[in-house]
């Protein structure tokens, strides 16, 4: 049976699903992947979603500037009113009753500027202060932030509020606000200037804070499984309607090697670790031809590879050593050798077929090889008897006769001639048949084999020869082993990428 938990789908001639069908679930699987990584940013970056601006900060030491004044706008709308609820995110009641009496305050000034300064009692507006610096003292004492995690946000308020009032941030933050919030200070910086700055630097901090509740299961709510559902329905049927039609196709492959088979898709269906939908994804938009991974999973599959196969290769001829060293110590091949000796040889066909393959061997050697050598070795051997003769001092003297030096090269020639075509003529002689022969040199094998078994179990001498293969398969493990592993695996890696790049 196939096994497609271990191996990747072949590449069928014919898809199971439509190319254009295939992109239109990779790029649904994109989207919702999108979803989640936005619904994983939305509580940390919820003051960008929030207000859909960013504020850069360079800090060095204890150096700090904020630019642009005010931040830069990314996003035209406000996001986060949308998708509170998917969090269970709710406004926190105190910050937004101070943003309210701010508010308030922003329409008393205005209403008392359209109708002048000396018109009506001043003891609305005063009020209204009178609230925002008790609200303030309340702020910075109780710290309805840390709910929400976000102390950080009431220091940075505190900070900007001591910069604006005294230019300090030594200055204490409950007097900044109580100064601030008061109508000589504001009347003496000019209200709407004022507002302008709290509008713009302290009310986005204020209305960042809210307030998360809490399920019956004791973690904060989150409804994100709702806009989820639709996708999961989708891919829970994309996934057995595939799988089942890869059943159907493939012989041997049940429905449940099938689901092994697309054991990626399995992280579609999973309402936790929504993050490795990345796999899936991936996956489907290679296979779709959106994306092209062939490169990266080559490399990644190469590497990967390597590690093992370095590993494995170490593991397995170190075994198979120390079996061979355990056996040897075992006394397996004083056995082995005493079997040889004494069972009988079982014949299968009557026939002695290494007889046979040396006959085939010394017939090729001797009918092809040799003749077509002639040539060539005829003046091998009369060079080299040249130059033996040359040391002989009669040779040497008739070479200064008149052609005694082409005759002897042509007796040398001839006489060398005659001596390899007889020794052909032997060797063809014993290639003919003979059942005498044959059973003579049968004999002389058995007789050599009786012979070295008797002499390696006499004198101790198996056992020093063990012994010695004990010890140098050791050292082979400790010289060997660790370099076979690290420079053969990349060599034959190179050879494989090598002849991938020929194809």
């Amino acid at each position: 049976m196939v096994n497609p938990a271990s191996a990747s789908p072949p590449q069928p001639t014919r898809r199971i699903v439509p190319l254009w069908l295939e992109r239109c679930f990779a790029l649904l699987v994109l989207i919702n992947y999108l979803l989640v990584l936005f619904d994983l940013s939305y509580i940390p970056l919820r003051d960008f979603w929030l207000q859909g601006r960013v504020q850069i900060t360079f800090k060095i030491g204890p150096w700090q500037k904020e630019v642009p004044n005010p931040p830069l706008r990314l996003l035209p709308i406000s996001v986060a009113p949308a998708y509170d609820w998917v969090k269970g995110i709710e406004p926190y009641n105190s910050t937004k009753a101070y943003l309210s009496l701010v508010d308030q305050l922003t329409v008393e000034m205005d209403q008392r500027a359209l109708e002048g300064n000396s018109a009506g009692p001043q003891t609305d507006i005063e009020n209204i202060l009178a609230q925002l610096r008790q609200q303030s003292r309340q702020m910075i004492a109780e710290n309805p932030f840390q709910v929400a995690n976000k102390t950080g946000t009431l220091e940075r308020i505190k900070n900007k509020m001591r910069l604006h009032v005294f230019g300090s941030r030594d200055a204490s933050a409950t007097q900044a606000f109580e100064r601030f919030w008061s109508q000589p200070y504001l009347l003496e910086n000019g209200s709407r200037r004022e507002l302008r700055f709290f509008d713009e630097q302290i009310r986005p901090l204020i209305a960042s804070n809210y307030f998360r509740a809490i399920g019956e299961n004791g973690q904060p709510i989150d409804n994100f499984a709702l806009l989820d559902f639709p996708f999961f329905v989708i891919f829970l049927t994309d996934f057995l309607v595939r799988t089942r039609l890869i059943s159907q196709r493939y012989r041997g492959v049940s429905w449940w090697d099938a689901m092994l088979w697309r054991w990626y898709d399995a992280f579609l269906l999973l309402p936790v670790f929504r993050w490795l939908r990345i796999l899936p994804l991936l996956v489907r938009l290679d296979q779709a031809k959106l994306i092209n991974l062939t490169q990266i999973r080559g490399q990644a599959v190469q590497g990967f590879v390597a590690i093992i196969a370095e590993e494995m290769t170490e593991v397995i001829i170190i075994r198979l050593i120390s079996q061979m060293q355990q056996l040897i110590q075992q006394g397996q091949l004083k056995q082995w050798l005493w079997r040889q000796g004494t069972r009988a040889y079982i014949d299968l066909n009557n026939r002695n077929e290494i007889i046979e393959i040396s006959r085939i061997l010394v017939t090729m050697m001797v009918e092809k090889i040799l003749p077509s050598l002639t040539t060539e070795i005829d003046n091998f051997v009369v060079y080299n008897l040249q130059q033996a003769c040359r040391h002989i001092p009669a040779y040497q003297a008739l070479q200064d006769w008149p052609g005694i030096r082409e005759m002897q090269t042509q007796l040398l020639r001839q006489l060398v001639n005659n001596l390899y075509q007889q020794m052909i003529l032997a060797l063809q002689g014993l290639l003919k048949e003979d059942p005498q022969a044959e059973q003579l040199l049968a004999e002389i094998g058995d007789q050599f084999n009786h012979s070295l078994n008797q002499e390696l179990q006499a004198a101790h001498n198996l056992e020093k020869i063990e012994q010695f293969l004990v010890e140098f398969l050791e050292e082979f493990k400790l010289n060997y082993i660790q370099k076979l592993s690290e420079t053969d695996i990349e060599r034959i890696l190179e050879e494989t990428r090598t002849l991938k790049q020929a194809r």
